[in-house]
C-alpha cells in the first residue's frame, strides 16, 4: 500500500487548502478514500442516529503534480485512512507560499501521512517544515460502510440562495430557536422558518429556480405530478445548517438543496472540481 503526491501550482494548493478548511469544519474525523483518479472525504455518521453525513469529492488531476497510488490489492485499488481533517488542515497552513508540498503516506512508529512543505529562502538550499499527522489504515472488510450516500426520492429540489446572504438570516435565528424548519416548492421559492412560543420568524426568498431533474421524468424524484405551489419541509438542526454555511469556503458555482418532507435536507455544493453532499436529517 503506497500513496504519495506533490502540488506545486500555489493556486492548487489554496484551493486545496480551501476545500480542507472546509471539511475540518464539518467533521472532527472523517475517512479519506484515495483512488487513482479521485480524493473523498467521507462522513457517515448513521443518519438513523441523527448524525449528519458529509460525501465530498475531488479530481486529483485538478489538484495535484504528481499523484501516485498503490491500493491494498490489484483488484481492489484503493486505500482508506481516518483522519482528523483539521490535522491537516493546520499543516496546510504554514504551505501559504511555498514552493511545493509532498503528501506521503508513511509508517515509522504508526501510519502517518507526512505533510513536506517547502518554504522559499533566501540560501540555495530550501527549508522543508514536515508534519506527520497520524491515520488508521482503514480494513478491506469495512469499506462498504463507506459507499456513497444514496438520495433518495425527494418531494423538492431547489437552488439555494446566495449562500453568504442565507448564512446571515441562519446566524441570526440561531440565537432563538435550535431547529429551523426548510420548506421549498417547485416554483423556485423557499422559506426558513423558525417558530418558538415567543416567537415565529420566516424569511423567503424567492425566484431561486429549481434544477432541470426535478421535471425530467424517470429521475430520483417524487416531485412529479406535485403541485408547484405546493411547499415540502423539514425542521432540522439549526446549528448543523449554520456550520455548513460558516465552514464554506469553496464557493461553490451551483449550491442547491433536495427536500425530502420530514425526512432530510440533502444539500449539494458544486464546483468546477469539488462537489460536497451534506445530508442533515430532519428532527422528529
Amino acid at each position: 500500500m503506497r500513496f504519495r503526491a506533490k502540488i506545486v501550482d500555489l493556486a492548487c494548493l489554496n484551493h486545496f487548502s480551501r476545500v480542507i478548511n472546509t471539511i475540518a469544519k464539518l467533521a472532527k474525523t472523517c475517512t479519506l478514500r484515495l483512488t487513482v483518479s479521485k480524493l473523498y472525504f467521507i462522513l457517515s455518521d448513521k443518519v438513523a442516529n441523527g448524525g449528519v453525513s458529509m460525501w465530498c469529492e475531488l479530481c486529483q488531476g485538478n489538484f495535484f503534480d504528481e499523484f501516485q497510488m498503490e491500493g491494498v490489492a490489484a483488484e481492489h485499488n484503493e486505500i482508506y485512512l481516518e483522519l482528523v481533517p483539521d490535522n491537516l488542515s493546520r499543516a496546510l497552513k504554514t504551505a501559504q507560499s511555498a514552493k511545493a508540498v509532498k503528501i506521503k503516506l508513511t509508517n515509522k512508529h504508526c501510519p502517518c501521512l507526512r505533510v513536506a512543505v517547502e518554504l522559499p529562502s533566501l540560501s540555495s538550499s530550501s527549508r522543508i517544515v514536515t508534519h506527520d499527522i497520524p491515520v488508521g489504515v482503514i480494513p478491506r472488510r469495512l469499506w462498504n460502510d463507506f459507499r456513497e450516500p444514496s438520495v433518495p426520492d425527494f418531494d423538492v429540489s431547489i437552488y439555494l440562495p446566495v449562500l453568504k446572504t442565507m448564512k446571515s438570516v441562519v446566524e441570526r435565528m440561531k440565537n432563538l430557536s435550535n431547529s429551523i424548519v426548510i420548506e421549498a416548492n417547485l416554483s423556485g421559492e423557499m422559506n426558513l422558518k423558525i417558530e418558538t412560543d415567543l416567537v415565529s420568524v420566516t424569511t423567503h426568498f424567492k425566484d431561486l429556480g429549481n434544477p432541470p431533474w426535478a421535471s425530467e421524468d424517470g429521475c430520483q424524484s417524487s416531485a412529479q405530478g406535485r403541485d408547484l405551489e405546493n411547499m415540502a419541509e423539514a425542521r432540522i438542526d439549526i446549528k448543523k445548517l449554520q456550520q455548513l454555511l460558516a465552514g464554506q469556503q469553496v464557493n461553490p458555482t451551483k449550491a442547491l438543496c433536495n427536500i425530502v418532507s420530514k425526512r432530510i435536507v440533502h444539500f449539494i455544493l458544486l464546483h468546477e472540481d469539488v462537489s460536497l453532499q451534506y445530508f442533515i436529517p430532519a428532527l422528529a
